[in-house]
């Protein structure tokens, strides 16, 4: 089976940049080992956050933001995106001078969407909080958005352009016949002249078949929903000192991470949430809800990821060979950046270059 381009993974990344290559005429196949979004492309938190990025990161997700405003045009769907803002709440002196090092950094950087509020209009904006916080750090702009419905849309999307997805296919070996690629799979063998590798957690077995091996590390970080509650909270809460991380949905439902682990098996793709340790996201959201003591847990989960030792992906051409390219490693924090990295990826696959920055991605910075 041949294509212009092959991609390794149907996650978000993965349909993304095969949406931007089949805008741009390419014929691509994606191929997915489980189905897409069966790890952490379709069970994510959802959160559209520019606030506190990577210095390195910020161009990519300002231009993520806009695309993310305008993402029926691109999708045909608006992903069930909201935009209330997203705070990082201070809870004392220290806090408060953490969160003003950042906003400071970041207008250096030349950029304005991070601002500090003091404490009237954090309760003016968040009257539910419990007493005691004195400010916080503020994106007016952040949001949300509900991921396999985001997924979904990418996918079916990418499908009416000619995009071919093949499910439940797994990559045994990649192989080289002159210029073009060869993967050998448990579907068959397909063939294209360029290989695009975002398998997520897994996609060091790959990036070491090209021989350029990088430090990635999976983990299942836990998420929980809870019953539907009345509308009490817009802006997505995050803290300044403590894991944090909580929203309520459409539903009325709360969504709450706080980046906690669950126990992984890697090999057996079995993750067994560690209710111990996830005590301490419901007993943080209390602490700044107290009226929330009694709310019913309805599930919780865990999606598996790669995260790098930089905690930033990797977004770059192969140094191996000059028709392999890499998008992988977003540390649970992919799901924002997604519409732009397609867009990067397809410019750096058919035009040589990107129009956004992406030197700080390269595959050979862990060399």
């Amino acid at each position: 089976m041949n294509s212009d381009v092959l991609i390794i993974g149907g996650g978000l990344i993965g349909s993304s940049i095969a949406l931007q290559l089949a805008m741009r005429g390419c014929h691509c196949t994606v191929i997915e080992k489980a189905s897409p979004g069966r790890h952490s492309s379709g069970v994510n938190a959802g959160g559209l956050r520019l606030l506190n990025r990577d210095p390195a990161e910020i161009p990519l997700s300002v231009e993520a933001s806009k695309m993310w405003r305008d993402i029926e045009s691109l999708v045909d769907s608006d992903c069930d995106a909201r935009f209330p803002g997203q705070i990082r709440v201070a809870e004392n002196k220290a806090d408060m001078e953490k969160l003003e090092q950042r906003a400071a950094m970041v207008r250096l950087l030349g950029y304005q969407h991070e601002e500090i509020i003091g404490k009237k209009e954090l309760y003016q904006l968040v009257p539910a909080l419990g007493e005691g916080c004195i400010g916080a750090l503020i994106n007016r702009t952040d949001g949300y958005a509900r991921p396999y419905h985001a997924l979904t849309a990418f996918r079916r999307k990418a499908e009416s352009l000619g995009v071919k997805y093949y499910s439940s296919t797994e990559v045994y070996n990649i192989e080289k016949e002159g210029e073009n690629w060869k993967l050998k799979t448990s579907e068959g063998i397909f063939s294209s002249s360029i290989l695009v590798n975002c398998a997520g957690a897994w996609a060091n077995k790959f990036a070491t078949l090209l021989d350029e091996p990088v430090p990635l590390t999976a983990k299942a970080l836990m998420l929980m929903v809870t019953e539907r509650l009345p509308h009490f909270v817009d802006p997505v809460m995050g803290a300044a000192s403590r894991k944090l991380s909580f929203k309520q949905m459409q539903n009325g439902s709360l969504i709450i991470g706080g980046a906690l682990v669950a126990k992984l098996n890697f090999e057996k793709e079995k993750t067994d949430i560690d209710w111990a340790q996830l005590a301490e996201s419901p007993d943080t959201v209390v602490s700044f809800f107290p009226q929330l003591k009694d709310v019913r847990i309805v599930r919780a989960w865990a999606g598996i990821e790669g995260f790098m030792p930089d905690n930033i992906p990797v977004i770059s051409q192969s140094q191996t060979h000059s028709n392999g390219y890499h998008a992988f490693g977003f540390s649970a924090h992919g799901f924002q950046l997604s519409p732009v990295i397609g867009k990067l990826m397809a410019q750096l696959i058919l035009d040589g270059k990107s129009e956004l920055p992406i030197a700080a991605f390269n595959i050979n910075r862990f060399n």
